[in-house]
């Protein structure tokens, strides 16, 4: 291996050297042999190769800083709820099922459900988003988080290696470990790179013999041959890299569990999205029924049919029906897989069922396929209701968008990545989301188990992504080169991918993407450097361009050139997603100057007064309640020479009223540190 060619040169060195010392000594020619000697190249070339392995751990040592900041946040303590008694214990000492306290400003104890209370959690530290998130009764929380406001009583879930914590450490630690695809290049090279440094060091060293140079000048070039070619660099090339981009993405929340998984994000050619969930919230809501009969009839059948469904369009359908109907006794219930649900009512056989298996059916009245037609064509789903062959009519529901959906299509694109709408809903349905998001390829009407093999048809364009987040999607996101989960979804979707996105975040695909291709570019450009480098210092270091390098400015050229590596792939440390640097970039400069005269009075009329302030409105991304507002008014009111911050989660503004000179774009930032994208709109 690479400790070879330090070995041989350092030990070349020492031997040849104590042999002219001895030499020497005899009285043979004293002074010749005394000018040949390397002791102090062979100690040299042992610290500098000892420095640059310091360095190189230094700087290694910082690409994990985001696994040890997440090791460091375990909390120690924790506060039990026994026998109505709060009381102090060690962490390890919870658990399963114990119910502990938690105030705001604490770190959450372990992984839990919320039994009672509530509270603001900052859970930036395993999503990467600041923006904390309201938690009431029933809701999960996760170790470590930060409880921002509030007072909540927690049941414990999961302790030690079983926690989020746990598994997101365990996940980078496992990709830094593994070996990606390009890696192989460097073994190979490296696997033939010894021995013929061993043979250039030897032709170096009869060359110059023969060419009439004593022997000391002929080991001085050899021994220099072995150690600036210590290929170093070669081996630190790819690992580094991967290990920091590894911990980049782990910052913000995007988690590769494999080195494999990572580089194929960068070779990703097409990405397809599943619908509900991923492109969409996945929260659907009733927003049409369609009946000429009895409208009763009809929600009862859809109550007693949809409640005993776990698919979002049957849950809002049956807590639609569930305000407005009663429920009947079914039988024979059974899940019809990616067309709908069926029982019997009655003797009769029940329906609720896709306007696609409707039709199949047949007799479908003109009326209601009309109306069918007319919700899918806006982007709604119609589930239709068929009772003893009588069809009672249908229901619709409709799903938004996610923010940011449009604008990660708009990024994939902007990467020459093609996307891919996949859903089991209607065409009609399918392509009116792709529209409004601005997606060109819809293959939709696909049951689960045929999503796969789209995936695999696709897969002969190039690299493909899939990314989804129910049960149906694990076989897809298997199938795929690289499976891409959203952190909201099913374990066994999050069980299938290579990838995981802790944030519900559409655009943090294409940042995926992007630290997969800054990842490949960063090791090609170490590659690059470990070659050319290589190239260079051989031929120098053997002599050939006049110069007589010694052995330990050899050892310290290698050195440099392995620290050089490692800086570079340090530089992805401070790697941001496409959609941050644009939103940095487009920050506004603009200074709002207000001249005020400080000797004007206070008799001054009202116009002249106006003439005093200005308003600033700005634009600003992630308030969603009351919680959010406060904060942003508390940041913006704390400058100096704001007068007053009104903000408005629901229009998603502030407005600002200046009493003196103000730079906006210090407004914009302020905002924008507490975890809320802000822009400039108006003066």
């Amino acid at each position: 291996n690479m400790g070879v060619l330090v070995s041989v040169g350092s030990l070349s060195s020492f031997g040849y050297s104590l042999y002219a010392l001895i030499r020497a000594a005899l009285g043979e020619g004293a002074e010749g042999w005394l000018h040949g000697l390397y002791f102090e190249s062979a100690a040299m070339v042992l610290v500098f190769i000892s420095l640059g392995k310091f360095l190189e751990a230094k700087a290694k040592g910082k690409t994990t800083d985001a696994i040890r900041s997440l090791v460091m946040m375990k909390p120690v303590r924790a506060t039990v709820v026994r026998d109505g008694v709060e009381c102090e214990i060690d962490i390890s000492e919870l658990e399963i099922g114990d119910v502990f306290a938690v105030r705001a400003g604490e770190r959450i104890a372990t992984d839990a459900v919320v039994v009672g209370g509530s509270a603001a959690v900052d859970e930036s530290m395993l999503t990467g988003e600041s923006l904390p998130r309201d938690k009431s009764e029933g809701d999960r929380v996760y170790g470590a988080t930060v409880s921002r406001s509030g007072y909540m009583l927690c049941r414990a879930t999961a302790l030690g290696e079983e926690t989020a914590l746990f598994g997101i450490i365990r996940m980078v630690k496992d990709a830094s470990a593994t070996k990606a695809p390009i890696a192989k290049l460097a073994d190979k090279v490296a696997g033939v790179f010894v021995p013929a440094v061993l043979g250039i060091s030897l032709v170096a060293l009869v060359g110059w013999l023969i060419a009439g140079e004593g022997i000391g000048y002929a080991i001085g070039r050899a021994v220099s041959v072995l150690v600036i070619s210590c290929p170093c660099a070669l081996g630190l090339a790819t690992p580094v890299a991967i290990m920091a981009g590894s911990g980049a993405g782990a910052g913000r929340g995007i988690l590769f569990k494999t080195a494999t998984a990572l580089e194929s994000a960068g070779r990703i050619k097409t990405v397809v999205f599943d619908k509900t969930g991923t492109i969409t919230t996945g929260s659907m809501t009733v927003s049409d029924v369609f009946c000429e009969g009895d409208t009763e009839e009809l929600l009862s059948l859809a109550l007693s049919l949809e409640r005993l469904s776990e698919h979002p369009i049957a849950s809002a359908i049956a807590a639609y029906a569930a305000e407005r109907a009663q429920s009947l006794a079914l039988s024979d219930f059974e899940t019809l897989v990616g067309r709908g649900v069926a029982a019997t009512l009655g003797g009769e056989r029940a329906y609720g069922v896709s306007y696609s298996y409707a039709r199949e059916l047949g007799n479908m009245p003109m009326a209601l396929s009309d109306a069918c037609e007319t919700y899918a064509s806006l982007g709604k789903t119609p589930t239709v209701f068929i009772l003893g062959g009588r069809y009672l009519g249908a229901i619709a529901v409709s799903d938004r968008p996610k923010e940011g959906a449009k604008e990660a299509v708009g990024l994939l694109r902007e990467m020459g990545v093609g996307v891919v709408l996949l859903s089991g809903d209607n065409e009609l349905a399918a392509r009116a989301v792709a529209d409004e998001v601005g997606i060109d390829r819809v293959i939709a009407g696909v049951l689960p188990d045929g999503k796969a093999e789209v995936i695999r048809s696709l897969s002969s364009e190039g690299k493909v992504a899939m990314v989804g987040d129910g049960i149906n999607d694990a076989p897809s996101l298997a199938a795929a080169d690289l499976g891409i989960a959203v952190g909201c979804g099913t374990d066994i979707a999050i069980e299938s991918a290579g990838a995981v996105l802790m944030r519900n975040d559409p655009r943090d695909v294409a940042a995926a993407v992007g630290l997969g291709r800054a990842v490949l570019m960063n090791v090609r450009e170490n590659l690059a450097w470990a070659f050319i480098y290589n190239c260079i210092g051989i031929p120098m270091a053997a002599g050939l361009f006049g110069l007589a390098l010694d052995p330990m400015f050899g050892a310290m050229a290698m050195s440099l050139s392995s620290v050089s590596v490692v800086l570079n792939a340090l530089r992805l440390t401070a790697w941001r997603p496409a959609y941050e640097r644009k939103r940095a970039e487009n920050s506004s400069p603009v200074t709002a100057r207000i001249q005020i005269d400080a000797h004007q009075s206070e008799s001054d009329n009202d116009e002249e007064k106006g003439d005093k302030i200005m308003t600033v409105t700005m634009k600003v991304e992630g308030m969603m309640c009351p919680h959010c507002e406060a904060r942003v008014k508390k940041t913006l009111e704390a400058i100096e020479g704001v007068a007053e911050a009104i903000p408005s989660h629901k229009d998603g503004t502030v407005t600002v009223t200046l009493s003196a000179e103000v730079d906006t774009a210090v407004l914009v930032k302020a905002v924008s540190d507490q975890g809320y994208p802000a822009e400039l709109m108006s003066l």
